[in-house]
């Protein structure tokens, strides 16, 4: 008999676009799955993400799978509060998108090509800080709202450009928007940008074994895990302006033998504006070790124990 599966998802376009990829794979692996729509408190506020608080994007998800009216709940794992939920379990993440941010800009214009006084929209402090320590002279004004209206202020004037997470344009089919994507030495991706988080009950032992045997990635689920261990020691939502970047990457042994390693690079903006940047790399087996001495290193250049509410 085929599992039946109820997967809980948010509304937009693009929840619906990653739950579809979820929804597929575990078709292919023999599931029936039931969709289920399920409106978060971050979908029907248009105040800025940071008045909202921690798991605005999640909390009704994770809620429902608690209560049984939903068997798996897929999130952006970026959105997810550091605090694990101990109702639940981290049953996949699936390979990674591209983490990279992407800018949208109007007659497809690079970041060094906006002129002085541009305005540049995006709803995230880490971007917003980013951008400014860069020197270039751009206006970097607030943003709420879907791609579509992110994009549609571009389009029709009211900015010159937009700042978006490459991975969901690419889910949404709309990498030709795209005029620049950011180096990451440019701009730091948010802590798990481009990847999916996949839950379910945490005694729900067949189904996290369906999930986890169908869909998780072990190198996307070392790297996000790594950097989500930097932002929860540095006590920052995932709104606060932090980012992280790792990557498995080969490397030599002590017999120089070729192994695989993985590398951090972590970010922070100090309440004055500037950026204090470290890095490691570890074993991948060891990935929250590496994202809390990251972490550490940033502490001890001055980064604040930052407290902000999530994205």
């Amino acid at each position: 008999m085929k599992p039946r599966l109820r997967i809980g998802t948010r509304g937009s376009a693009l929840a619906l676009a990653q739950t579809g990829l979820i929804a597929a794979a575990l078709e292919r692996a023999g599931a029936e799955i039931e969709t289920v729509v399920v409106s978060t408190p971050g979908d029907r506020s248009s105040a800025p993400i940071a008045e909202i608080g921690v798991g605005v994007f999640t909390s009704a998800l994770r809620d429902a799978l608690a209560a049984n009216e939903i068997d798996v709940a897929v999130h952006s794992y970026k959105d997810l509060p550091t605090a694990p939920d101990p109702r639940l379990v981290l049953a996949a993440v699936p390979p990674r998108e591209d983490p990279r941010d992407a800018l949208c800009a109007r007659d497809n214009l690079t970041l060094g090509e906006l002129p002085v006084g541009s305005t540049v929209g995006t709803g995230s402090p880490r971007r917003a800080a980013q951008l400014e320590a860069l020197g270039l002279g751009l206006s970097v004004v607030p943003l709420r709202g879907n791609v579509d209206t992110r994009l549609g202020k571009v389009t029709s004037g009211e900015l010159d450009a937009v700042v978006l997470a490459r991975a969901g344009l690419a889910r949404l089919g709309r990498l030709d928007e795209i005029s620049e994507t950011l180096d990451p030495l440019q701009m730091l991706p948010a802590p798990a940008q481009g990847a999916l988080a996949v839950e379910c009950r945490i005694d729900d032992v067949d189904v996290e074994h369906l999930i986890r045997s169908t869909l998780d990635d072990e190198a996307s689920r070392a790297a996000v895990t790594a950097e989500r261990a930097m932002l929860a020691r540095l006590e920052a939502g995932c709104s606060a302006p932090v980012g992280a970047l790792a990557d498995v990457v080969e490397d030599l042994d002590d017999e120089g033998r070729t192994v695989l390693r993985l590398s951090l690079r972590g970010v922070a903006a100090t309440p004055h504006g500037d950026m204090l940047r470290a890095s490691a790399i570890g074993n991948t087996t060891a990935a929250e070790q590496l994202g809390r001495a990251v972490a550490e290193e940033l502490l001890d250049l001055g980064a604040a124990v930052l407290s902000g509410p999530g994205e």
